[in-house]
């Protein structure tokens, strides 16, 4: 397949430069985030007619690594020595922490040391974290996996966009993102010309940028488009361990508790405060299967003032009590039963 002329020649601006990716795939990674990432490499390649990136694909052990839908990959090699100019990629998927072994840990301190750059794919961005290689750094993670990582990682400047690169370190938020964090290092490396042919064999027709978020916005995630209704679920979002009161929040928007009340009741079927505990009783759940928070600091972090007001509410609404629910699901995890992507 021709791909046509590239202004300066097919190599772009960086005609002598090469790139090698080490793929560290995580027990049940999630292959899609892995896909994202090598196939804009692989494609690229075939524009600059070169190998201008090469690969090879890591683990613990060397042999085997299974992802998150039962698909095998052979490794090339396991925790050995790398190039000083490798860029490590982690990519995570679900029960990641299960699947950050301290012999991983291990590795990537040592690889830091030596001058790799080094990011996380989906949940890897939490195996980075753990090794202590984005303290101080802007960085992403799915959004279902935020709230956690918020909790154990303070040091770590938590954003909600689709990726970041910060220097040397690399993050992205899961699904399609690796695409766009593939796509923006290929423009700085080769120009923005190749980066644009490589989106348009993906077929991929809209860029995004580290100052786009990962989540649709509320009007497209509940269905409606109403500006008052999306402004309330906005300040109970961004307001879940001291909840504001329905009257409160009725004034923020300029509307009488009654009229907040029907705008709720017509729109979404429920009350205001029915659909602001939702949220809390999500945020918890999330935190009971991914950290090892108590139950009573997670309902603290939820706006619970009381652990047994919050094992009733959690209770009459997923028919189990927070102990159960973290002892059905064994040992602390980083992802909620549906899967991260």
């Amino acid at each position: 397949m021709s791909f046509g002329p590239l202004r300066g020649g097919r190599e772009g601006k960086g005609k002598d430069r090469h790139r090698r990716f080490v793929f560290l795939l995580l027990d049940r990674f999630t292959m899609l985030s892995f896909a994202g990432a090598i196939e804009p490499l692989r494609i690229a390649n075939r524009v600059l007619g070169r190998d201008a990136y090469t690969w090879v694909l890591a683990g613990e052990g060397g042999v085997e690594r299974t992802c998150s839908n039962g698909a095998s990959f052979k490794l090339d090699m396991g925790l050995g020595e790398i190039e000083r100019e490798d860029t490590v990629l982690v990519c995570g998927g679900i029960d990641v922490q299960q699947a950050t072994t301290k012999a991983i840990l291990n590795w990537l301190r040592r690889e830091a040391r030596r001058g790799a750059a080094i990011g996380g794919l989906c949940t890897g961005a939490y195996t980075v974290a753990k090794a202590g290689l984005l303290d101080g750094k802007r960085a992403t993670i799915h959004w279902e996996n935020q709230d956690s990582f918020l909790e154990e990682f303070e040091e770590v400047k938590l954003t909600k966009s689709v990726f970041v690169v910060d220097g040397n370190r690399m993050s992205t938020a899961g699904g399609t993102a690796s695409i766009d964090m593939m796509l923006k290092i290929i423009a700085e490396d080769h120009g923005e010309e190749v980066a644009n042919t490589v989106a348009d064999q993906l077929i991929y027709s809209s860029i995004r940028t580290d100052q786009d978020t990962q989540r649709l916005s509320i009007p497209t995630r509940i269905g409606v488009r109403h500006p008052k209704l999306s402004q309330v679920i906005q300040m109970m979002e961004q307001n879940i361990e001291d909840p504001i009161s329905p009257a409160d929040l009725a004034e923020d928007v300029g509307m009488s508790t009654r009229q907040l009340e029907r705008l709720f009741r017509r729109y979404l079927n429920r009350s205001p405060k029915r659909y602001y505990m939702e949220l809390r009783l999500q945020k918890a759940r999330n935190l009971l299967m991914q950290t090892d928070m108590s139950v009573i600091n997670v309902a603290l972090a939820c706006g619970f003032a009381s652990p047994s007001h919050f094992s009733k509410c959690y209770r009459a609404h997923y028919r189990t009590t927070p102990y159960r629910e973290r002892g059905a699901h064994g040992a602390p995890q980083v992802t909620p039963p549906r899967l991260s992507v």
